[in-house]
């Protein structure tokens, strides 16, 4: 099975001026682990994570001030949607995170989780469905 076939094509994107309150607000409304964050002014793109948020907050920062800017990861490692899931889940293991921002050609056109192999490669259910949901 191939990245494609694992990858949520609808991404959710901020800007780094987002605070991490207002960016936690939208990853809980999506219910997604991570935001690509899309600076015009910058060369190319980073992502946020929960774990980073988490990780501010931990620290006693404040989320309604602190801004994505500073807390994302811009030393990204990107997949191909024609990698295999086995190459996508050896990435993050190398590297030790959960997401992958997906690019084809110059933009990001999904974005792979833990999560999405996790449920590629579970056993299905005898009535057909995934046993994970």
């Amino acid at each position: 099975m191939l990245v494609r076939d694992a990858m949520s094509t609808v991404v959710l994107t901020i800007g780094p001026a987002h605070t991490l309150r207002q960016a936690a607000r939208l990853m809980a409304a999506r219910r997604v682990g991570a935001a690509v964050v899309f600076d015009g002014d910058a060369e190319g793109v980073g992502i946020l994570t929960e774990r980073d948020i988490l990780t501010s907050v931990g620290t006693g920062e404040d989320p309604d001030q602190e801004i994505a800017s500073a807390h994302t990861t811009t030393d990204v490692v990107f997949a191909a949607p024609s990698w295999t899931l086995e190459e996508a889940a050896e990435a993050m293991s190398r590297g030790g995170f959960r997401h992958l921002i997906v690019l084809d050609g110059q933009g990001p056109v999904g974005i792979v989780s833990v999560r999405d192999i996790i449920r590629c490669w579970a056993p299905a259910r005898r009535d057909g469905t995934a046993l994970v949901g």
